[in-house]
């Protein structure tokens, strides 16, 4: 018996989205079998399709249920009008395991985010480049990494407008509203350099997630927003 482990093009994704655009097969005495995708399932929903095998490519059945990708909106009551603005501000806001459930996936990381801000926590997933939170307008805010002009050094949007500049270790941002972090049991005293306060009006704010969304990439020359974030009440 004769046992090939091949990849395949993926010809017909149905609104999926596959690593290198693969699925493998099995081919047994020149018989195939589909066997998954190498590198996981859809990056979107995090599912593993079925598919067929035709003429030496997959095709997808089932449509994803998320083709265009995810925007995330969520709220942040803020009344102290102080935000803690971290990379992680955890233990002190954590998601469930639940929420977990393929986190490598887009639809993962939107129920994290999700999950954060049910507890108190503007949560979102970044890369390792450079991340700030600047403010556009009054009560308007984005969260950003800069490009820079590599002639002059000057970075696409002004610094005088970044309030904080965010550790990107763990490749994501937390912001809480200060005196909501002290209630639950946050240290000041283990604050530290990549921890920032910034006065902010007191009330509502709205954080619109944009990483989630079909065709986001963060690793481009120019400004990349992660988030646009506003005052609402």
């Amino acid at each position: 018996m004769k046992i090939e482990n091949v990849n395949l093009p993926v010809k017909t994704t149905n609104g999926h989205l596959f690593v290198n655009n693969e699925a493998r097969v099995h081919v047994v005495d020149g018989e195939t079998f589909p066997a998954g995708f190498p590198f996981g399932g859809c990056q979107i929903c995090g599912q593993h399709p079925k598919y067929q095998v035709i003429e030496d490519a997959a095709h997808v059945q089932a449509p994803c249920p998320h083709p265009d990708g995810i925007t995330t909106t969520i709220t942040l009551s803020v009344p102290s009008g102080k935000l803690l603005v971290s990379d992680n501000l955890r233990p002190v806001y954590n998601w469930t395991d639940d929420s977990l459930l393929h986190y490598d996936s887009v639809l993962g990381r939107a129920r994290a985010i999700e999950a954060m801000a049910a507890i108190g926590c503007a949560f979102g997933p970044a890369s390792d480049r450079r991340l700030g939170l600047y403010r556009t307008d009054p009560d308007r805010y984005i969260i950003a990494t800069p490009s820079i002009d590599f002639n002059d050094e000057a970075p696409s949007i002004p610094e005088d407008t970044r309030l904080a500049d965010i550790c990107t270790d763990v490749w994501a941002y937390s912001i809480a509203d200060y005196e909501d972090w002290i209630s639950k049991g946050g240290d000041p005293e283990t604050l530290d350099g990549g921890d920032t306060i910034v006065n902010v009006t007191p009330g509502t704010y709205q954080f619109v997630h944009h990483s989630g969304e079909r065709g986001f990439d963060f690793d481009v020359d120019e400004t990349v927003i992660y988030a646009h974030v506003e005052r609402i009440a």
